[in-house]
């Protein structure tokens, strides 16, 4: 256990922002998870903004690596673009 105040309050703040972090990533994989099991072309581009915007928005403030948004919106774009 720690023994300094501020290595206490260092604790609480980090238990807080995880719980945060993983709530908000927790929610991009599943807007990511509903897009790519969407069959119906005009549906998955009418949702593929939101999630370009939450993809941009957790690369950020560093809940997700850039590269990762990134990689995830080009996989998005190709799987809309096979959708017949």
């Amino acid at each position: 256990m720690a023994n300094h105040k501020s290595s206490l309050k260092r604790i609480r703040q980090e238990q807080k922002r995880r719980l945060h972090n993983r709530y908000y990533a927790k929610a991009m994989r599943s807007a990511v998870r509903k897009l790519r099991a969407t069959t119906d072309k005009a549906e998955a581009e009418a949702q593929f903004p939101t999630v370009q915007k939450m993809l941009d928005k957790l690369a950020k403030t560093n809940i997700i690596h850039k590269n990762k948004a990134s990689n995830l919106k080009s996989k998005l774009m190709h799987h809309i673009a096979k959708l017949a």
